[in-house]
């Protein structure tokens, strides 16, 4: 076995990046408590936060030396996204990288390129497979200041002069229809199948990103569960010591652990070889949009009435848990590219 192949099946971390996942949880828990979650409902965007992240070098990290950035790798980008989905933190961190290291790969530079590399300036992109022409629903359209998309062979960047309004949703993103005729401003970034399967990138880097920041939000989620289990009693014992409890918060442990290790896994190769196991990002995406529900919804059922009530952490990570992956859509697309790919290799 050689040490590539080794490492493919390695999920263990290096000083360097236990250090990183360390900082961004000490980072998200200081400055996220779900006080900041709440209060930042009504538009999904908390713009004090992300100006802190931004100073952390969060965006900047994300990015390729040669556009500016830190060059970090995608396995050290989805530590992070760990960390921010444990927060179910309001900012369009995952939705920004993604679309500023497509930027960075169609050549984008200037002035406007460092704004976004710094994270002043916002990009979105629209994560879908399933796109079509015409008007569509962009998961951080309400704040983005440049939106990206695909329109038929050209690659398109798009802004507005007034952003779209705000719809409401159940994952409490700042989403808006995006009509991509109506943008004040559109320049083609790139045309034709390089530029397209840059976009296809992107759009594997996002699902890698939102799974990992899945299985943050399961965990937490589960944190939550078990330690009311542990505390709440029934006939003179905890209730964490009934089957019924505790055999389904084992399966959420199980979720979290193979949830990492598959999205540390596509992140990987991803990275190194993207034409090896291309179908490994949408795989580790539908897994975590399958079992983040339901691992969510049983952390609810472990708390009983209190765990739907509308002031509980457990509901505000139930409704991201089921709204985050609709991002992307019909989440039978990706499913259906995880059997394209797996069948065409």
């Amino acid at each position: 076995m050689d040490r590539y192949e080794l490492r493919r099946q390695d999920y263990s971390l290096s000083e360097d990046q236990t250090e990183l996942q360390a900082a961004y949880a000490k980072f998200f828990k200081s400055r996220c408590p779900l006080e900041v979650v709440r209060a930042a409902e009504p538009t999904g965007f908390d713009k004090n936060l992300w100006e802190q992240l931004c100073g952390t070098g969060a965006t900047t990290m994300a990015l390729p030396e040669a556009v500016g950035g830190d060059g970090a790798t995608l396995v050290d980008l989805v530590l992070v996204a760990e960390e921010l989905g444990r927060a179910i933190a309001p900012v369009p961190w995952i939705d920004h990288v993604c679309a500023a290291r497509l930027l960075g790969r169609l050549g984008a530079s200037g002035a406007e390129a460092a704004d976004v590399v710094g994270g002043r300036q916002v990009v979105a992109l629209d994560p879908r497979l399933d796109a079509v022409a015409g008007i569509r629903l962009i998961p951080s359209g309400a704040i983005a200041d440049r939106i990206i998309v695909r329109d038929g062979d050209d690659i398109v960047a798009l802004s507005f002069a007034s952003r779209p309004a705000k719809v409401d949703n159940i994952g409490r993103l700042p989403m808006a229809w995006v009509e991509p005729a109506a943008a004040d401003g559109r320049v083609v970034l790139a045309s034709g199948a390089e530029a397209l399967a840059n976009y296809e990138l992107a759009l594997d880097e996002w699902r890698v990103l939102t799974a990992a920041a899945l299985v943050g939000l399961v965990e937490e989620t589960m944190r939550i569960a078990a330690e009311f289990a542990k505390t709440r009693y029934t006939m003179g014992v905890p209730i964490s010591t009934l089957q019924g409890i505790s055999h389904p918060l084992a399966n959420i442990a199980i979720v979290v652990q193979s949830g990492r290790n598959l999205a540390r896994r596509a992140a990987w190769f991803l990275e190194y070889e993207p034409d090896v196991q291309p179908g490994l990002a949408a795989a580790a995406f539908v897994y975590m949009a399958e079992e983040a529900a339901k691992a969510a919804t049983m952390a609810v059922h472990v708390q009983g009435g209190l765990g739907v009530t509308t002031e509980s952490a457990a509901s505000a990570y139930l409704v991201r848990a089921r709204g985050w992956p609709l991002a992307a859509g019909d989440p039978g697309a990706s499913a259906v590219r995880v059997a394209e790919l797996f069948v065409r290799a």
